[in-house]
């Protein structure tokens, strides 16, 4: 996949980003925001175990957020299963050096749509910690709506946190 979203590119991950991953996923500022499977340090062999695993994977659902030279972050759909077969998690994450430009809210109304069109989803959520407001505000600007705060139903970095749900629910033409 290749989509042009704003100023910024939405493409399948590629095994040439491997020093851009390592370089910029490298920030316990952005791994304080997301779960424990995502290292911290993280590291060029941490690179290229993701981008193995992402780059094999069919259908591909995780995708690299880039400049016209390099990847800047990720953004994925995580498909449910089962009763939840028309449902997918969204988690995403961006290099420090290019928060607050409206650049990971268009990647996120990109691939909600992608998933929606691609993958037939009725709906896509979220789970940010509570602590997390810019990842709150980007799912608000992008059409996402507050369903409610899971109380005390994670544990990061020794802390008990809250989670924020939030969803983006397709809309049907009848």
């Amino acid at each position: 996949m290749k989509i042009q979203s704003g100023q910024y590119i939405i493409r399948d991950w590629e095994q040439g980003d491997v020093d851009a991953l390592a370089k910029w996923a490298n920030n316990p500022e952005i791994a304080s925001n997301l779960r424990d499977g995502f290292p911290s340090p993280y590291t060029l062999a941490d690179a290229e175990a993701f981008l193995s695993k992402v780059t094999t994977k069919l259908p591909r659902t995780v995708f690299a957020v880039a400049t016209e030279s390099e990847a800047i972050g990720s953004i994925g759909l995580m498909p449910g299963q089962d009763v939840h077969r028309l449902t997918a998690e969204l988690g995403f994450w961006l290099a420090e050096s290019y928060w607050g430009r409206g650049i990971m809210t268009s990647a996120v109304i990109t691939v909600t749509d992608f998933g929606f069109q691609e993958f037939g989803l009725n709906r896509v959520f979220a789970e940010p910690y509570a602590s997390n407001a810019a990842s709150a505000r980007v799912l608000e600007k992008a059409g996402f709506q507050f369903e409610g705060r899971l109380r005390a139903s994670v544990i990061k970095n020794g802390k008990v946190l809250d989670q924020l749900m939030y969803s983006k629910i397709r809309e049907r033409v009848t």
